[in-house]
């Protein structure tokens, strides 16, 4: 057996008794100490996953979606784990003469501090326990490791001999298997420097302002000096003459070392602390105080990510995943579209208003998110009697959810039925000589729309919308009884099926009792009684955009782990849901509301018809009105972008917003669209073939 083997063998038993001895001599029975075994002092033969590959808790990060700008981050401790190289040599320096004088000399245990705290602690009856820097790591990996139990983690700290001399047994074998600099590294990286900063990079932000690499000497020493006593000696909130005194102490020690000369010690402990704290923003109430208005996108991000089985079995350990994996997101927020949509939200309705414009931006084909805006204050500030919503909530009043239901979206919903006829077979020029009032089928309760028993709704303007309509201009001058009728042809339980196909989705209980045991007599679903949001109906008209492609809304661009490698719960989910040229012809006749001209030169009237003017390039979309004018809603949509805005008030569906309001609604969609769109190159619809325009056909499924 050579020296060096000698050496080891000899560390090895000398500092497990040792050890054994410094602790027991404060604490425990002699017996105790005197029953330790040999065998019990020896290095493990393998190690456990927290010290194999680490994971401590590091926070994830949420980018908008050119990667760069923060929306927020999420964590339990403020961590982001750097390579060893990318710290300073001074701060490397600085920690190792604060901590473990003779890192660089010792297998794990540290055999001249065992027998120094042993003396000590027999001497003056003090508890020095002589972890090296190698076994202060161990301590901290098994207590921070997510994939441990509560109990396992409490266990790793607890103060026994026991887990003194497994700690020590841990930290030679880990010095046989990782070199030096990668222990410090790993170090530097989990340790805890007070005032929430879980490593040397958040360390570095939070008090300096700065990075690990640019830490200068009587930054790093002050850093150093803080892992002692962490909670006492912050500056910021604590103590910060001790943490002077406890920077001088380092500097002390590495001048000892010969790291750094006396002179330039001197002039480090000479330097004002010259604190610049950073804080880094946790949840969705800390996005940016100049972007309040992100926080709703955030907070459905949270609900997004929440139900994402990727991240965990429950919602639970999801939000852990989310606050302790160290995610990199790129979200598809733009913040450049939500500044506009945000503007032109408040040009609808102020927040000093009741009244709500909750607005969604899509892009097809993908399903990304690009902005959601509403007239509120993100955040949980009092509000007025009655108002929980107003001015000031967290409820997600675009996207749904958490409660919100939504809103009746009125004519809107013709598109689902529009598309359900011409799925059958039925063509864009079938003809109805549609009445003031049409008689259905359909039974309901009472009600002005009720004859007899049966639902019976009327046109709005009887002059205008009377008379024989093909599908194009009844969807534009929006035909009350020229979809009843439809709708009683291809059947109103198709209708529902094709909304909910195109992500409509049933939040208000009554409405989904209706859409799961009665979607065969709602007919007035057509007419949009049923609850939504701007997200849901954006999208929906998304997927018509998308000639046929449906995508899952998504608030992600992409998702990387620690390691840099990107996981699939960031990709996009996407599928033909309609049939090419059945979305091509619905997309058609979607031109004629809002004043654009269809392919065939059938658009005859529509109902916003000032916008595709305005816009200057190919556009479609609808108006609809709920009964009595509650809410009012306009959606949008170009091959590139669709959105969608409905006015209502949150907390009183009783208050109807009236009429009037489409008109700003109007422009503030022209104003979203133009200016999102500004940069992008003029993309037209592709026509609809022959068929689906002209002629009965079987029915039209598949792609």
């Amino acid at each position: 057996m050579n020296r060096a083997h000698l050496d080891k063998l000899f560390t090895v038993l000398l500092a497990g008794v040792l050890a054994g001895l410094a602790l027991a001599a404060a604490a425990l029975p002699a017996a105790l100490v005197l029953g330790l075994g040999v065998k019990n002092l020896m290095p493990y033969t393998t190690l456990p996953e927290a010290l194999k590959a680490p994971q401590p808790a590091q926070r994830s990060n949420l980018y908008a979606n050119d990667g760069q700008t923060l929306i927020t981050s999420f964590y339990v401790e403020d961590r982001v784990d750097v390579p060893v190289g990318e710290v300073a040599s001074v701060m490397r320096d600085a920690i190792v003469a604060a901590e473990d004088v003779r890192f660089y000399e010792h297998h794990g245990v540290d055999v001249r501090g065992v027998v120094r705290a042993f003396t000590a602690n027999r001497r003056e009856g003090t508890r020095q326990g002589a972890s090296t820097l190698t076994m202060q790591y161990v301590r901290n990996a098994l207590a921070g490791d997510p994939r441990l139990t509560e109990e396992q983690r409490a266990a790793a700290t607890e103060i026994t001999v026991g887990r003194k001399i497994r700690e020590m047994r841990y930290a030679l074998t880990l010095e046989r298997q990782v070199g030096k600099d990668e222990i410090l590294g790993r170090y530097l990286n989990i340790a805890y420097f007070g005032a929430g900063a879980y490593g040397i990079a958040a360390a570095s932000k939070r008090y300096f302002s700065t990075t690990p690499d640019r830490l200068t000497l009587a930054q790093a020493a002050l850093l150093a000096g803080l892992v002692r006593s962490p909670a006492s000696d912050d500056p910021i909130n604590g103590d910060a003459d001790a943490a002077v005194a406890r920077r001088a102490y380092v500097l002390d020690r590495m001048v000892e070392t010969g790291r750094v000369s006396a002179a330039d010690a001197a002039a480090a402990k000479a330097t004002e602390l010259a604190l610049d704290p950073k804080s880094t923003p946790n949840d969705c109430a800390a996005v940016p105080a100049g972007h309040n208005d992100w926080g709703f996108f955030c907070d459905w991000f949270t609900q997004w990510w929440n139900a994402q089985p990727a991240f965990g079995k429950t919602v639970d350990e999801r939000q852990r995943t989310l606050r302790r994996g160290g995610w990199s997101i790129v979200s598809s927020l733009d913040p450049d579209v939500q500044g506009k949509t945000s503007e032109q939200v408040r040009a609808i309705y102020p927040e000093t208003i009741q009244r709500a414009a909750p607005t969604a931006v899509v892009q097809p084909g993908t399903g990304r998110v690009l902005a959601l805006a509403v007239n509120r204050t993100y955040g949980v500030a009092e509000n007025p009697a009655g108002q929980q919503n107003y001015p000031n909530t967290v409820n997600q009043l675009v996207a749904g959810g958490g409660g919100i239901t939504g809103y009746q979206a009125g004519s809107t919903f013709k598109l689902f039925a529009l598309l359900a006829a011409l799925e059958s077979g039925l063509p864009l020029d079938t003809e109805f000589d549609a009445p003031r009032v049409y008689v259905t089928k359909y039974p309901i309760d009472g009600g002005p729309a009720s004859c007899g028993g049966r639902w019976c709704p009327e046109n709005a303007n009887t002059y205008w919308m009377d008379g024989d309509r093909d599908m194009w201009d009844a969807f534009g001058r929006s035909v009350n009884t020229y979809f009843a009728w439809l709708t009683e042809r291809v059947g109103a339980d198709r209708v529902v099926e094709m909304a909910e196909r195109l992500g409509i989705v049933f939040r208000a209980p009554e409405d989904a009792r209706m859409a799961r045991d009665g979607a065969k007599n709602w007919g007035p679903f057509t007419l949009g009684v049923s609850a939504t949001t701007p997200l849901d109906l954006a999208n929906a008209y998304a997927t018509v955009a998308a000639e046929g492609t449906w995508c899952r809304p998504t608030p992600v661009t992409s998702i990387t782990d620690p390691s840099g490698r990107k996981v699939a719960a960031g990709n996009t989910d996407c599928r033909q849901v309609l049939d090419t040229e059945v979305a091509r012809a619905a997309a058609d006749a979607s031109r004629c509301p809002v004043g654009d001209q269809s392919m065939y030169r059938k658009c005859d009237g529509g109902t916003a018809e000032e916008l595709a003017p305005g816009l200057r390039r190919p556009l479609a979309g609808k108006t609809g009105s709920s009964e009595r004018n509650a809410t009012e809603t306009v959606v949008a949509f170009t091959p590139q972008l669709s959105v969608a805005t409905i006015a209502a008030n949150p907390d009183d569906p009783r208050d109807a917003v009236g009429g009037g309001v489409q008109k700003r609604q109007i422009a503030a969609v022209g104003r979203i669209l133009a200016w999102a769109l500004r940069d992008q190159p003029v993309e037209d619809f592709v026509p609809p073939g022959q068929p689906v325009a002209f002629e009965h056909t079987s029915p039209r499924t598949g792609n």
